[in-house]
């Protein structure tokens, strides 16, 4: 199983930073560099770098982190918001800890919500 790392600022941050939000195995900080008026970061305690390596948490606790994501957009207010996770250099990834994005414009608002980076389409 990972371990934090001493040379991960996310890792440091985890082990003591300013939380919004705390659960067992995970925690949530406002993004210093906020894309819009609500701007948080969901970060594992342990170390993975990205997205990719999913694995590494067994089903259970991939389950509390996406349970974590939704109490924490609930904690500070969101009604409706964003969940991005960015994967890899090319994706706009710069700090290599696995990390959910929740964004959104203030409680019950989807103003300042930054636009999708692609979006899909069903075809019927």
């Amino acid at each position: 199983m990972p371990k934090p790392r001493e040379d991960c600022l996310f890792c440091s941050i985890a082990r003591e930073g300013a939380y919004v939000h705390k659960a067992k195995g995970f925690v949530a900080i406002n993004d210093i560099s906020p894309q819009a008026p609500v701007h948080v970061l969901v970060l594992p305690e342990r170390h993975v770098d990205t997205f990719r390596e999913v694995d590494a948490f067994d089903a259970r606790e991939s389950k509390r982190m996406l349970e974590f994501v939704a109490e924490t957009a609930e904690k500070v207010g969101l009604k409706d918001y964003r969940v991005l996770v960015n994967v890899g250099p090319s994706a706009g990834q710069t700090v290599f800890h696995l990390h959910w994005h929740i964004l959104g414009g203030g409680p019950g608002s989807t103003e300042d919500v930054p636009s999708a980076v692609a979006t899909a389409e069903v075809e019927e």
